[in-house]
């Protein structure tokens, strides 16, 4: 698998359902949104842009993604918002096109232009590396199933400060579709979690 591969998989709406450990106060908090990645090849509008945001080759691009999201977490005070959009370009490394550049419009921890380093790991997880000016994240999606994308990250925030999030975003997809007739199949007993899925 590649990146692109990974990111066409990930293509569709998700609901995801988060649970975020406050390290330091040894309290969880849970929350869920909806997410919904679309696929973007190379060549797309976007992704030139994106290269030229961060004065990169866009002929070095082989793709990227628009993502957009909207949610809630318990804690939330009127004036938060956790809705928004981002676009990034995915830029391989020329001798391991498993790894790479991840340019974004916007980052996960700061909303600024950042860069960031992805890799696809030996079990084919995408694995997303993120340094900030005041922090950094460390972000891993794998898939359980074709519709069940999880994902884990943790943010290190300079000072000490840290949450470390799990989520698990269950595909939204249409009855009548013949992806959503394979995910009703039923599956081997022995791939479930202790948790059912």
């Amino acid at each position: 698998m590649d990146v692109m591969d990974f990111f066409r998989l990930s293509a569709g709406q998700w609901n995801s359902q988060r649970t975020t450990h406050h390290l330091p106060f040894r309290r969880a908090e849970l929350g869920g949104s909806v997410i919904v990645v679309e696929a973007l090849e190379a060549e797309h509008p976007s992704v030139v842009e994106i290269c030229q945001l961060h004065s990169v080759d866009p002929a070095l691009a082989v793709g990227g993604a628009l993502v957009t999201w909207k949610g809630e977490m318990a804690w939330d005070k009127e004036d938060e918002n956790h809705e928004g959009e981002t676009v990034f370009a995915l830029v391989p490394d020329g001798e391991n096109p498993k790894t790479g550049q991840l340019l974004r419009e916007r980052g996960y921890a700061e909303i600024v232009p950042v860069i960031g380093r992805y890799e696809i790991d030996d079990d084919e997880g995408l694995l997303l590396t993120t340094e900030y000016e005041t922090m950094s994240s460390i972000e891993r999606f794998w898939f359980a199933n074709p519709n069940l994308r999880l994902r884990t990250s943790v943010v290190k925030r300079f000072g000490g400060f840290s949450t470390a999030s799990f989520c698990a975003e269950t595909r939204m997809v249409d009855r009548s579709s013949p992806l959503a007739a394979a995910a009703s199949q039923p599956t081997d007993p022995i791939a479930l979690s202790a948790f059912g899925w």
